[in-house]
Protein backbone atom coordinates (compact mmCIF):
# COMPACT_ATOMS: atom_id res chain seq x y z
CA UNK A 1 0.00 0.00 0.00
CA UNK A 2 1.23 3.48 -0.85
CA UNK A 3 2.26 5.56 2.18
CA UNK A 4 1.60 9.29 2.32
CA UNK A 5 2.57 11.58 5.18
CA UNK A 6 0.59 14.79 5.51
CA UNK A 7 1.29 17.56 8.00
CA UNK A 8 -2.00 19.38 8.56
CA UNK A 9 -4.18 21.24 11.01
CA UNK A 10 -7.85 21.82 11.67
CA UNK A 11 -9.70 23.79 10.43
CA UNK A 12 -7.93 23.82 7.06
CA UNK A 13 -9.87 23.68 3.77
CA UNK A 14 -6.67 22.99 1.82
CA UNK A 15 -5.92 20.02 4.06
CA UNK A 16 -9.45 18.68 3.51
CA UNK A 17 -9.08 19.06 -0.27
CA UNK A 18 -5.73 17.27 -0.28
CA UNK A 19 -7.07 14.48 1.93
CA UNK A 20 -10.13 14.03 -0.31
CA UNK A 21 -7.95 13.71 -3.41
CA UNK A 22 -5.63 11.20 -1.76
CA UNK A 23 -8.54 9.15 -0.40
CA UNK A 24 -10.07 9.06 -3.89
CA UNK A 25 -6.87 7.28 -4.96
CA UNK A 26 -7.15 4.76 -2.10
CA UNK A 27 -3.97 6.01 -0.48
CA UNK A 28 -3.15 5.42 3.17
CA UNK A 29 -2.52 8.78 4.85
CA UNK A 30 -0.44 9.20 7.98
CA UNK A 31 -1.61 12.61 9.18
CA UNK A 32 -0.02 14.82 11.80
CA UNK A 33 -1.80 17.88 13.22
CA UNK A 34 1.02 20.38 13.70
CA UNK A 35 -1.17 22.64 15.86
CA UNK A 36 -1.61 19.86 18.42
CA UNK A 37 1.91 18.42 18.21
CA UNK A 38 4.77 20.96 18.31
CA UNK A 39 7.34 18.21 17.70
CA UNK A 40 5.65 17.35 14.40
CA UNK A 41 5.54 21.07 13.48
CA UNK A 42 9.31 21.20 13.98
CA UNK A 43 9.74 17.98 11.99
CA UNK A 44 7.67 19.47 9.14
CA UNK A 45 9.85 22.59 9.05
CA UNK A 46 12.98 20.45 8.87
CA UNK A 47 11.64 18.07 6.20
CA UNK A 48 10.31 20.88 3.99
CA UNK A 49 13.28 23.21 4.38
CA UNK A 50 11.19 25.79 6.24
CA UNK A 51 7.73 25.61 4.62
CA UNK A 52 5.19 26.95 7.12
CA UNK A 53 1.89 26.51 5.29
CA UNK A 54 -0.30 23.43 5.58
CA UNK A 55 -0.77 20.89 4.29
CA UNK A 56 2.71 19.64 3.51
CA UNK A 57 2.66 16.28 1.76
CA UNK A 58 5.20 13.52 1.24
CA UNK A 59 4.76 10.32 -0.77
CA UNK A 60 7.32 8.03 0.78
CA UNK A 61 10.40 10.26 0.90
CA UNK A 62 9.27 12.27 -2.14
CA UNK A 63 8.30 15.82 -1.15
CA UNK A 64 5.18 16.83 -3.10
CA UNK A 65 4.53 20.20 -1.41
CA UNK A 66 1.19 21.68 -0.47
CA UNK A 67 -2.35 21.21 -1.73
CA UNK A 68 -1.78 23.33 -4.85
CA UNK A 69 1.23 21.24 -5.88
CA UNK A 70 -0.71 18.05 -5.13
CA UNK A 71 -3.67 19.15 -7.26
CA UNK A 72 -1.36 20.24 -10.11
CA UNK A 73 0.48 16.91 -9.96
CA UNK A 74 -2.86 15.13 -10.17
CA UNK A 75 -4.01 17.17 -13.18
CA UNK A 76 -0.75 16.51 -15.04
CA UNK A 77 -0.76 12.78 -14.24
CA UNK A 78 2.46 13.14 -12.25
CA UNK A 79 0.77 12.19 -8.97
CA UNK A 80 -0.15 8.72 -10.24
CA UNK A 81 3.49 8.20 -11.29
CA UNK A 82 4.76 9.35 -7.88
CA UNK A 83 2.30 7.07 -6.08
CA UNK A 84 3.20 4.12 -8.29
CA UNK A 85 6.95 4.69 -7.89
CA UNK A 86 6.60 4.75 -4.12
CA UNK A 87 4.53 1.61 -3.61
CA UNK A 88 5.70 -0.44 -0.69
Amino acid sequence: MKKVTMYSGDPCPYCRAAKALLKSKNVEIEEFDIWKDPAKAKEMLQRTNGARTIPQIFVGDHYVGGNEQLQNANRSGELDKILKDNET
